[in-house]
């Protein structure tokens, strides 16, 4: 069941083994913390990092958890150091947070006005959808052809992607970074 309320807990700060991925870090979420929230996909949460405030995405771990991204300017900003222990709060937002969009997908779009047209109408959380669709495919020849399928589907008027596991329980296509050892 989802909470309003804020949940406070203490993590260890990962950074991601992937060597293209190493200027960021990244923390799990306590099975309870990820339970509190109102879906096991990329759900927006609002989380308090060192005095900071920041709209971001719980993004699914493929087994009903969440992890949290904090990004190469935030880490830099806030000093944030792999293997550090911070204290974080976290709650559900009503604000949809925006997901990175791949540049793959951002060239794709730009090429097609009437994709980019619906592109911009659409919610965040519908462009998250197609994001993580997107991004789910293991190999790069599916990402390249799925953003195309976004950028012909968009332009025919589809709104939002379906039948896709958007938590990766059953696909198995989401999971959290393997850390650095």
């Amino acid at each position: 069941m989802a909470s309003d309320r804020q949940e406070c807990f203490t993590a260890t700060l990962l950074r991601p083994r992937s060597p293209e991925a190493s200027r960021w870090l990244f923390v799990l979420l306590p099975k309870p913390i990820s339970a509190s929230l109102p879906t096991r996909g990329a759900t927006s949460v609002v989380c308090a990092l060192q005095g900071r405030e920041l709209l971001t995405l719980a993004l699914p771990d493929g087994q009903g958890g969440h992890w949290l991204k904090f990004s190469e300017d935030l880490v830099e900003s806030a000093r944030l150091t792999a293997g550090g222990r911070v204290e974080l709060k976290v709650q559900p937002s009503a604000t949809e947070a925006e997901a990175e969009i791949p540049q793959a997908l951002r060239n794709a779009l730009a090429e097609n006005p009437a994709a980019q047209s619906l592109w911009s109408a659409i919610t965040p959380a519908a462009r998250r959808d197609w994001i993580m669709w997107i991004n789910s495919a293991k190999r790069a020849e599916t990402r390249a052809k799925r953003v195309q399928d976004t950028c012909q589907m968009l332009a025919g008027g589809k709104r939002r992607v379906c039948c896709f596991d958007r938590s990766g329980i059953y696909s198995k296509a989401f999971a959290a970074p393997t850390p650095a050892d």
